[in-house]
């Protein structure tokens, strides 16, 4: 791959069976929860981009510079240290409510989701899945 490639690419592996592989059993039951939720928000079916995230729906992407691509409309990772959600559209304001996390560039962290507000986090996701609608129409 050079360095036009985009690493992270929808894959044929089959999402739940990659869900059922994640350890620790707690990281492994909150992935599939917020996989339904994700899928409940989206309409869409969870599909594995590379080899560790779960994404849905897609959009295309053009840079100025002319890369381009394909990614997942609203995504997370259920990393071994914790859930790794990738929304867009949502700021710190937004996630002030939701509870122990952290924030990083396009990233929400949590540990636990039995430590946060779920129906904050729905919110979130429904708010990030209308961004990127309106910025990526189909």
């Amino acid at each position: 791959m050079g360095w036009d490639s985009n690493k992270t690419i929808e894959t044929d592996s089959d999402a739940a069976a990659f869900l059922a592989a994640v350890e620790p059993p707690e990281r492994r039951e909150d992935g599939e929860r917020l996989a339904m939720l994700m899928q409940a928000v989206s309409g869409e079916p969870p599909r594995l981009w590379g080899s560790s995230i779960i994404g849905f729906g897609r959009y295309h992407y053009r840079y100025d510079s002319g890369r381009e691509g394909d990614a997942s409309r609203i995504a997370f990772s259920p990393r071994k240290a914790e859930l790794v959600l990738y929304l867009s559209g949502i700021s710190d304001e937004d996630c002030e409510p939701l509870g122990k996390h952290r924030r990083g560039k396009g990233c929400l962290y949590i540990k636990r989701l039995s430590g946060i507000d779920m129906d904050v986090l729905e919110a979130l996701i429904r708010q990030s899945w209308s961004y990127m609608a309106d910025k990526h129409p189909a």
